[in-house]
């Protein structure tokens, strides 16, 4: 019997541009951090773990974007990533992309798949 879908946060908690929410998600049999984001009425997640030196990108817990709203930024040397895909436009990782974490919105609710 497969497990009910976990519940990760309520969708009215997302803002476009604005405060994520984290979560844990497990990889290879330890939890590893993850968060979840609202960007163009869309739900993106990622593990919370940039693709240059494997830092947490949150400057303060729950802030990944940058000031516009438009582009996550790491805390430890600025690079920015694109949050529909988490690909990265600018530093030392350009060109590398965040891990995507599955997850879908339903009845009010955001879900890990």
């Amino acid at each position: 019997m497969a497990a009910p879908p976990r519940l990760i946060c309520k969708g009215a908690e997302l803002t476009d541009g604005g405060p994520g929410v984290r979560f844990e998600v497990e990889r290879d049999g330890r939890l590893v951090p993850a968060f979840a984001v609202r960007h163009q009425g869309r739900v993106h997640a990622y593990l919370n773990r940039c693709a240059h030196i494997g830092l947490e990108l949150d400057w303060v817990e729950g802030r990944f974007f940058d000031d516009s709203g438009l582009y996550f930024i790491c805390a430890a040397h600025g690079a920015l990533y694109r949050p529909a895909d988490g690909v990265c436009l600018a530093g030392p990782c350009a060109g590398d992309a965040l891990a995507a974490v599955p997850v879908r919105e339903e009845a009010g609710g955001i879900f890990l798949d």
